[in-house]
């Protein structure tokens, strides 16, 4: 890896917002969770007859979801894997997916019990003062999630002199076509900081986020370097049935919103992607439906959805497409 700036003061791009949707919803949530355990240990303190290890069954919920999500991902990608589909060749194997189960629960809890609902201003949206300066990143989280998704990773860039802005995509259950307002207001304030087009990198539904953006922005291919998208659904997923709101209808396997996007770009477009997905992934399924056609792919083996946010791989690849020319 090259030789980095001095970093000293860095200076806002943009300020943070001084609320979230997400964050505080999500504290509502832990603080619940939390008030769970303690009444069920305050009522076997009181009940001879009641014992504390129900205190265990609010908290088991999470790997339970997570669980209940792993075994339906597992069973639609052996199946799609039996069609022969044509994302079929990453062996679908039962150990594989309970690692990637394993994994993904402390991942969860650390992202959706403390990144997201408290730790989600942690980060500045920053411009580190290098000379000359480097490019900035553009990250763009998915559904039910917030700016906090991207806290490793801004205090990984911030240090090697790029300038981020980590976006929060509200209405939390509005169209997806909605967030292209932020998105360009967000590649504006990067370009005009560094004076050069900002790599923008996507989580799940922030993937399809900036393609609308993309759809709705003339010229917007020229004012972005690349787009890097970890496990967005492309084509849809199979659990986006169980969603709520307008951009869950949006992500269902092969939906309309999804056939008008595909249709209204260029065929060169997708040239400007690349797309990481896994066997693994609980949340976008069947294996395959986060690549888009005729992007550059990389397939991560049994890494389940929020885990895949801080892979080394996916990281190493970005840092390394952000080096300047030797």
């Amino acid at each position: 890896m090259g030789q980095v700036p001095p970093v000293h003061s860095p200076q806002d791009v943009t300020p943070v917002p001084a609320q979230s949707a997400v964050a505080w919803l999500q504290r509502f949530s832990g603080v619940g969770l939390a008030g769970a355990v303690w009444g069920c240990l305050a009522w076997a303190a009181v009940s001879p007859g009641v014992s504390a290890w129900w205190a265990l069954l609010p908290p088991a919920l999470v790997p339970l979801v997570l669980g209940v999500q792993t075994a339906l991902a597992h069973g639609v990608n052996r199946r799609a894997a039996r069609l022969n589909g044509p994302f079929a060749s990453p062996p679908i194997t039962l150990a594989g997916s309970a690692r990637a189960w394993w994994h993904e629960v402390p991942v969860s809890l650390r992202v959706f019990g403390w990144q997201q609902p408290w730790a989600w201003r942690a980060q500045p949206n920053a411009r580190p003062p290098t000379t000359p300066p480097r490019r900035g990143v553009l990250l763009v989280h998915g559904y039910l999630c917030n700016r906090g998704l991207w806290v490793r990773w801004q205090a990984a860039l911030h240090p090697r002199g790029h300038a981020t802005v980590a976006l929060n995509l509200e209405p939390v259950w509005g169209s997806i076509d909605d967030y292209a307002v932020a998105i360009d207001r967000a590649v504006c304030q990067l370009t005009e900081a560094t004076g050069l087009p900002p790599l923008v990198v996507c989580h799940s539904m922030g993937g399809l986020a900036v393609r609308a953006w993309m759809r709705a922005v003339p010229g917007a291919d020229t004012r972005v370097d690349h787009v890097v998208t970890i496990a967005t659904p492309h084509q849809g997923t199979w659990l986006a049935r169980w969603g709520h709101g307008i951009n869950a209808g949006q992500m269902h396997l092969h939906s309309t919103w999804l056939t008008d996007l595909a249709r209204a770009e260029p065929p060169s477009r997708s040239q400007r992607f690349t797309c990481w997905h896994s066997s693994g992934d609980n949340i976008v399924f069947p294996l395959g439906t986060a690549v888009l056609p005729g992007a550059q792919h990389h397939h991560v083996p049994d890494v389940g959805h929020v885990a895949l946010v801080d892979h080394p791989a996916i990281l190493a690849q970005v840092l390394h497409r952000l080096e300047p020319p030797a």
